[in-house]
């Protein structure tokens, strides 16, 4: 069965600039969380840099961006996201001028997808803190947090915003509640973090994320800004009435920010969880007004789905999985213990069209893999078929959900080159297209080789959706 996706559609890929740039210390940059987080959320957070971090080095996008954006768009890619390192634009995070060096780094990356006629989508906060903020001010369990975002914004619209249509204000932004170091630079430990520093931390984020909105909208006329969350579709591990409640509950934890961001406000089952948990955290009249900036339309990743129990005997969470959850017995999984659920994907895309009606982005979504670099014809490569059927299989689903009625922007598969995983920071978790030549230990030339699935999502597409089967 053919299936063809709109006129317009943007195809992609999608990155991050600590996984890819490198070049740690290099144009003015300052430290950021990352160069502090050697073994991703595996292990805690080293004092300063440390010589196994590979996300120091990342894929040397920051020397090679032409390379690279040429094979994107040989591939035909219609839409490129990556993020703004806030430490290359604000080195400590708190100044009150820009680092021009890390503003023409940018200019230049934009120079070049211009070039090559690839939209720029941006994310402004992709797992970046500034490490001085997360140091000195606590990360985003402080308010002043805010006014140094929206500094920063302020800065990349006014330098960009003719230049960019698509903007992302934090990147998974509901994975807050799991990782509260990698993704709100709270350098408390979990165990010792209150629930109540947690959701002030959050909702310091959500008012600024609002802001950020209506100040994209003030520079840059006719841009349009998005929100991201991980969507994670949560079933009833079991036809019992209590687990799917157990499941529902689950969902709450992760609609909460989308609903949000689409609707202006807190919802009554969130304030229900603050009074049942004993949270309590400042909201004042100018925040409830910020609220109400909504967003034009949501973005998400979408990797696996997950089940949910009431039975605490059954509890028991996925490997690999951050965002908690129980395996779902029907599917297989990944290298890394993620669940590969092609239809959840139309599950979710059809369940935020009918909850929030604002237009949808799906900006990651692949398959982490050990690849091996062999010789074909006399060209090196990887013979990826395991990629082209994850990618080929979870496409055909959005194909579905469009012919259901849902509104979609694009696609930006993760990683179309590989890069330096957030969670393990490893190599060797491969989501790319393009294999880089680099390895765990740090070892390799960093080369760049096209993969059998270079071709395919080429074909994809210039098809247009056409070529899935």
């Amino acid at each position: 069965m053919t299936t063809t996706f709109p006129d317009g559609f943007l195809w992609g890929g999608a990155t991050a600039a600590n996984q890819l740039e490198g070049a740690y210390a290099e144009g003015g940059k300052g430290l950021s969380i990352q160069d502090v987080m050697p073994h991703g959320i595996t292990t805690p957070p080293t004092e300063g840099p440390t010589p196994d971090n590979l996300k120091l080095e990342g894929i040397d996008f920051y020397h090679r961006y032409a390379e690279d954006i040429a094979l994107f768009a040989e591939m035909g890619f219609s839409v490129f996201r990556f993020s703004i390192a806030w430490s290359r634009i604000f080195p400590q995070g708190d100044e009150t001028e820009p680092n021009e060096e890390g503003l023409a780094f940018y200019d230049r990356v934009l120079d070049e997808l211009e070039k090559h006629g690839i939209e720029p989508l941006i994310t402004l906060s992709h797992y970046e803190t500034p490490l001085h903020l997360a140091r000195e001010y606590g990360g985003w369990t402080n308010r002043e947090l805010i006014g140094f975002y929206e500094r920063f914004a302020r800065a990349c619209f006014e330098r960009y915003g003719s230049r960019v249509k698509y903007w992302l204000t934090f990147n998974e932004i509901n994975s807050i509640v799991h990782v509260p170091f990698m993704s709100g630079g709270i350098p408390t430990p979990v165990e010792e973090l209150s629930k109540s520093d947690l959701y002030q931390a959050i909702h310091h984020e959500l008012v600024a994320s609002a802001r950020v909105t209506r100040l994209a909208h003030e520079l840059a006329p006719g841009s349009q800004i998005g929100c991201m969350v991980i969507a994670m579709p949560t079933y009833p591990l079991s036809p019992d009435p209590r687990d799917a409640l157990a499941a529902k509950q689950a969902e709450h934890t992760n609609y909460a920010f989308g609903d949000i961001h689409c609707r202006g406000y807190y919802p009554g089952y969130l304030l229900r969880f603050f009074r049942d948990n004993g949270i309590e955290i400042e909201i004042t009249d100018a925040d409830r007004e910020d609220l109400t900036n909504t967003v034009d339309f949501v973005s998400f990743s979408y990797y696996m789905s997950v089940c949910q129990t009431a039975d605490p005997a059954k509890q028991a969470t996925g490997e690999g999985n951050i965002m908690g959850g129980v395996p779902n017995p029907t599917l297989e999984a990944s290298e890394w213990g993620w669940q590969i659920d092609p239809v959840g994907l139309r599950i979710v895309l059809n369940d935020y069209w009918d909850r929030w009606q604002k237009p949808l982005f799906i900006v990651e979504n692949g398959l982490g893999a050990k690849d091996q670099l062999v010789e074909v014809d006399g060209v090196k490569t990887v013979e990826d078929d395991y990629r082209i059927a994850y990618m080929n299989d979870h496409l055909v689903q959005v194909g579905e959900a469009l012919k259901d009625g849902v509104n979609l922007l694009g696609y930006t598969s993760w990683g179309p080159i590989d890069l330096v995983s957030a969670s393990t920071a490893q190599l060797s978790k491969r989501y790319g297209f393009i294999y880089v030549d680099r390895n765990d230990d740090g070892s390799g030339t960093l080369e760049r080789f096209r993969k059998k699935s270079f071709g395919w999502y080429g074909d994809v597409i210039r098809s247009n959706g056409g070529s899935l089967v």
